[in-house]
């Protein structure tokens, strides 16, 4: 539970969606005071999965306020009631991709002028270490990085998350493309298998996020996901799944000009997701710095936190 002196009031914006709903979970089992944005009627129409599941987090003990990205003065409004906000907005193309609508969250916490701490949507790769990254899929880094200027500029408190692979896209599929199960019998090893890649089950991340919220170690830095145990390559992660299966697969080896050029005749989100790929799995983005006075470790920071590994992960697939 959050300490007794800590009535931090939380908002969650994009509570609903994929690492959303894991912070809104995180946070009220810390026992913050939880608010989540919800949509008007007219927005939400007839989604009913995102409605019910707004009504859950509300049985949970969590506030529901209204707030509309086409009406600063409700977001503002919004803000004003939080200690707070922590923005989960998807940047992920083969979802929905709306990255920018925080510049319009950041312009209503700067109005408000009373939040504490904004977490921005990140918690994948760091953007500020991709200047290099590879058109397309640069567009990611290169949006959150406009974000962070803006929160800057307005001299907002902030904590950025960042540094893992969520592990219900990368983990639980061997890291194959094009699909969230692990293959039967042959795995595609991306170059030779070696790169350490930092692998999180989502409700850690959840966890993680919401115990930087009023911690003064975290403020104005960047949190990196990279817990030791769960730095792993892709042949160690395929390792662990043989070793619960009690069986080999065929291993299909994918240099990296092929993994480059089969982006050729891929659809925009295809040639994102592959740029995205080639970053992890062959130049090790997620992995291959120090960490400087920018920031801190999650699991070194929070040793409370028993994070999941990757075959107890894995089990539920075998």
């Amino acid at each position: 539970m959050a300490n007794a002196k800590s009535n931090l009031k939380v908002l969650v914006v994009g509570g609903t969606g994929y690492i959303g709903r894991r912070i809104v979970s995180a946070s009220l089992a810390q026992g913050y005071p939880t608010y989540v944005l919800q949509r008007p009627a007219t927005e939400i129409g007839l989604d009913i999965e995102k409605l019910q599941m707004l009504l859950s987090f509300k049985k949970q003990g969590a506030h529901l306020v209204e707030g509309s990205f086409s009406d600063i003065q409700s977001l503002v409004d919004a803000v004003k009631q939080v200690d707070v906000v922590i923005c989960t907005m998807s940047g992920v193309h083969f979802r929905s991709h709306n990255l920018f609508l925080q510049l319009k969250l950041v312009e209503a916490i700067k109005q408000a002028g009373n939040v504490k701490r904004f977490l921005p949507s990140e918690f994948g790769l760091d953007p500020a270490r991709m200047g290099h990254a590879l058109e397309p899929g640069r567009v990611s880094f290169d949006e959150k990085m406009v974000v962070r200027k803006a929160i800057e500029d307005a001299n907002i408190p902030f904590t950025y998350v960042c540094g893992a692979s969520f592990a219900g896209y990368f983990a639980g599929n061997l890291s194959q493309m094009g699909t969230l199960v692990p293959p039967k019998d042959r795995v595609l090893i991306y170059g030779d298998g070696n790169t350490k890649v930092s692998f999180m089950d989502e409700d850690d991340i959840g966890s993680y996020t919401i115990k930087t919220i009023d911690d003064p170690r975290t403020l104005n830095k960047t949190l990196y996901l990279l817990p030791p145990e769960n730095l792993l390559t892709q042949r160690q992660l395929v390792d662990i799944w043989e070793n619960l299966v009690g069986k080999k697969l065929e291993k299909i080896y994918l240099s990296k000009e092929d993994l480059l050029a089969s982006m050729k005749g891929m659809d925009y989100a295809g040639q994102v997701g592959v740029g995205h790929f080639y970053h992890i799995f062959y130049e090790g983005s997620l992995t291959n710095f120090e960490i400087g006075e920018e920031g801190e470790e999650a699991s070194k920071l929070y040793p409370e936190v028993k994070y999941t590994r990757m075959d107890e992960y894995l089990k539920i697939y075998a």
